[in-house]
């Protein structure tokens, strides 16, 4: 889909303009019908009056007007959206960043649920393979989480190795790499055909989620809940997100929702 030029967007932008300067005057219309019909009660009892007639006609036209504003907005904010970035503004893959003092180190061996059988853990994780993951990567004091695929599993060194299927537009050249990762730095998504088992994180609750439209995982904060949605997305908050003084909130599907980090143990 080729992208809408600027001569678009000033087009709509004058249409809305257009739409609602013409609800106004509708408005207007109404509000001096109520006025006399408050005043004159008795005026639609008369033969021939039409009051009530042209008032909803003049409901029918707002309504319509209405819609209209709506389609055209909708228009307006995708064609928008054709000139921005995917991912929170300013970067394809924002690194979440923390010092040494704030960030918590996590537990080698306790990112999972897992059996309290060491071999049964063992194969908890190399049942993995072929799955995608969270993963973390390190550089220098700053993290950056972004969607991996597990190719394989050492049981002897523990290390998971992955590939980055999907390198962001600040990878040299867009190639798919690969890294060898311990367990500390691998959060397994969700299953999802099971959602029945998966833990839901309350409204408030800080969470790692996958940014619509990119491969790449950020601070949240959960909003509502797929339980009280009757749906199997998340309604989310991500930080750093924020447009016009306020963050939006998005869809997330759950299976793309994890515990925060620092709060897996």
């Amino acid at each position: 889909m080729a992208s809408p030029d600027v001569g678009d967007i000033l087009e709509k932008s004058r249409e809305l303009d257009r739409l609602r300067k013409e609800q106004e005057e509708v408005l207007t219309e109404i509000n001096k019908m109520h006025k006399k019909l408050q005043a004159t009660p008795e005026v639609v009892e008369k033969p021939g009056d039409n009051s009530l007639s042209k008032l909803k006609s003049l409901y029918i036209q707002a309504k319509e007007l209405s819609e209209n504003e709506v389609t055209v907005s909708n228009l307006l904010l995708n064609q928008l959206d054709a000139f921005l970035p995917s991912g929170p503004p300013g970067q394809q893959r924002r690194r979440i960043e923390g010092n040494d003092q704030k960030r918590k180190r996590m537990k080698n061996d306790s990112d999972i649920s897992r059996p309290s059988h060491p071999r049964s853990q063992l194969e908890a994780w190399a049942n993995l393979k072929g799955e995608q993951v969270a993963a973390r990567v390190t550089d220098g004091d700053k993290d950056e989480w972004f969607v991996v695929k597990v190719t394989h599993f050492d049981r002897e060194t523990r290390e998971f190795e992955v590939l980055d299927e999907e390198p962001g537009d600040d990878e040299e050249g867009g190639v798919q790499r690969k890294y060898k990762l311990p367990m500390s730095c691998i959060i397994p998504f969700p299953k999802r055909n099971d959602s029945s088992s998966v833990p839901e994180f309350p409204p408030g609750r800080h969470v790692l989620a996958v940014y619509p439209g990119t491969t790449a995982l950020y601070k949240a904060t959960v909003v509502n809940t797929p339980r009280k949605r009757k749906s199997d997305e998340y309604l989310l908050e991500f930080d750093d997100d924020e447009e016009d003084g306020a963050l939006p909130q998005r869809n997330v599907p759950l299976h793309k929702v994890v515990a925060w980090p620092e709060d897996r143990h």
